[in-house]
């Protein structure tokens, strides 16, 4: 066959899709070490959402006026994360969440901050 023949034939056979494409060996899968996988690590358990409390002078205006606690807390942390009743969140310019607990009125807000260790 003539080289030009043979290139026009080739060519056929790439544009129709016609090539016949050659059987490889397969091999079933035998891993060298079993593939169990353990549960993760709760990284966001009940002592890593809350920091530390705030002790401000601001803090301490808001203690005693509009019965609020202000906490750091992480910041992969959301509202249902903290559970309070009432709460407002606020990432800081520094990359930091604090969180402000409202405390109920039956509740005197200087005796949870002395239990806390605030005041």
């Amino acid at each position: 066959m003539a080289p030009k023949a043979q290139a026009v034939k080739a060519a056929k056979a790439i544009k129709s899709g016609s090539t016949i494409k050659k059987k490889t060996l397969k091999k079933d899968i035998s891993p060298k070490y079993p593939c169990v996988c353990e549960p993760g690590r709760n990284k966001h358990d009940q002592y890593a959402i809350l920091k530390y409390p705030l002790t401000t002078e601001s803090t301490m205006k808001k203690i005693e006026d509009n019965n609020t606690l202000d906490f750091l807390v992480d910041i992969k942390a959301d509202k249902k994360k903290i559970k309070a009743a009432k709460i407002n969140t606020l990432i800081m310019p520094n990359g930091t969440k604090k969180a402000y607990v409202r405390v109920t009125p039956d509740y005197d807000t200087l005796n949870v901050a002395n239990k806390i260790g605030i005041i």
